[in-house]
């Protein structure tokens, strides 16, 4: 499992570096698709393709995948002109998880994504504790109220930053158990 960590970050290092991020679609669940397959492709072969069973993490069971289609539909028809609106929306996607493995690396790109193009910030994951983060999310079904205090508490204007890009995708595959430091070469 390690080793496909450390080739999507790779990957996701390129996705920037090259500016393949710039053609992505922003806000939709084609744009979410495009995110992951480029994580993912040759790691998975489920890269960029919707599940087609059931998951659950934790005791929580995701979105049912046969239903998962339209509420896709539903998700993307979400509003995008606030922060609160963006995180209502990545609330919803984050509970679709419409993928087997690869959703937090995919969706954290995908969410600030959309914050830099309609509110002209990014999250500056670094600085988000793992925990704090883990616990937010696992809460935010109920009520996204803590993750919008994390997440806000830690809005950058320097959406063109490349440490704070990069930093903040190292930090997202922390949150998924990868260490980089503790990598074998």
């Amino acid at each position: 499992m390690k080793n496909i960590d450390k080739r999507s970050l790779e990957k996701a290092y390129r996705l920037f570096e090259t500016g393949d991020i710039d053609q992505i679609e922003i806000g939709t669940t084609k744009g979410l698709l495009q995110i992951h397959k480029y994580l993912f492709d040759s790691l998975y072969d489920f890269a960029g393709q919707l599940r087609q069973k059931n998951i659950s993490k934790g005791g929580f069971r995701f979105a049912n995948s046969l239903y998962l289609k339209e509420i896709l539909e539903k998700i993307e028809q979400m509003p995008e002109s606030t922060f609160e609106d963006i995180i209502a929306k990545y609330v919803e996607m984050n509970i679709a998880h419409p993928f087997l493995e690869g959703n937090g690396r995919s969706l954290r790109i995908w969410l600030d994504m959309i914050l830099k193009t309609r509110l002209k910030y990014v999250v500056n994951w670094q600085f988000v504790d793992k925990i704090f983060y883990l616990q937010a999310m696992e809460r935010s079904p109920v009520n996204d109220l803590e993750i919008r205090t994390l997440l806000s508490a830690n809005l950058t204007s320097e959406i063109d930053n490349r440490e704070v890009i990069f930093k903040g995708i190292e930090q997202s595959y922390y949150y998924e158990g990868y260490d980089k430091e503790n990598q074998d070469e």
